[in-house]
């Protein structure tokens, strides 16, 4: 079904993704000056939103979405032309960090609330539960620390101490950089979905054809629902996905509105 030929952009967009990653992970670190930072970091730089989306953790990661470029990029590129593409590309990417950013302020907003809670009544039984509904992993580091702060309730010590712990996770959480292509790459699934929903795929481990409509329709169900559920063990960040996602969506109605194209 997919054409494996390469077009200009879909390669230009390959060949900048592995010089990032290779400079990256052999010559000297992007991720702190480029990856995409809370808005209200001390780290942040409105460039970010464009820079975050040529980054990536580790191989796996750049494969993932390298690979869903080079399957699904070049059709759509043939049918809108490189200039065309690339605008949906670079929109899907820098829409996706808006989305992200977004969620991950309602989040951080939220985690001051509980901060602030918190530092009006420090006891050891508020504290265990804070660090056990905010930091799974906080909470077992900090067991020993929650038993101590337990038999001497009273201390201030350790009443600063556990002020100090949960600001210092408030820290590390607003301080966490997006990286990665996968809100552009997800643009691209719902591109195709869109533009050629009949188009059969094949999803492992099926052993049969599946539209694309249905495709990216169960993709994007799946990732709201591991937004939704995260945990501090997953570090992928679906709500950009999902934004990568509804900028697709928003730009290709647009485009139909105003007599661009057809599916097909």
């Amino acid at each position: 079904m997919f054409n494996m030929m390469f077009t200009p952009v879909v390669r230009a967009l390959l060949v900048t993704n592995l010089a990032f990653f290779l400079v990256d992970t052999f010559v000297f670190p992007l991720t702190n000056l480029f990856g995409l930072r809370y808005i209200f970091s001390v780290l942040f730089f409105p460039f970010q939103f464009a820079t975050y989306m040529f980054l990536h953790a580790d191989f796996s990661h750049i494969l993932f979405n390298m690979l869903a470029l080079f399957n699904f990029g070049p059709m759509l590129e043939r049918f809108w032309g490189p200039k065309k593409f690339l605008t949906f590309y670079l929109v899907c990417g820098i829409g996706a960090g808006i989305v992200y950013e977004g969620i991950n302020f309602y989040q951080l907003y939220r985690l001051q609330g509980q901060i602030n809670l918190y530092a009006q009544n420090p006891t050891p039984d508020n504290f265990a539960a804070f660090m056990k509904n905010n930091s799974e992993t906080g909470y077992m580091l900090s067991y020993d620390f929650i038993r101590e702060f337990s038999e001497n309730p009273e201390s201030n010590d350790y009443v600063s101490q556990s002020i100090r712990h949960i600001n210092d996770l408030f820290i590390r959480k607003s301080n966490a950089p997006l990286i990665g292509a996968s809100g552009a790459v997800f643009g691209i699934l719902m591109a195709f979905g869109m533009m050629f929903p009949q188009s059969e795929l094949f999803l492992f481990p099926l052993p049969i054809p599946i539209k694309a409509w249905v495709y990216v329709t169960v993709f994007g169900i799946f990732e709201l629902y591991l937004g939704v559920r995260a945990s501090e063990h997953d570090n992928v960040a679906h709500f950009a996905h999902i934004g990568g996602m509804i900028f697709a969506y928003i730009m290709i109605v647009m485009w139909r509105k105003g007599g661009d194209y057809h599916s097909y």
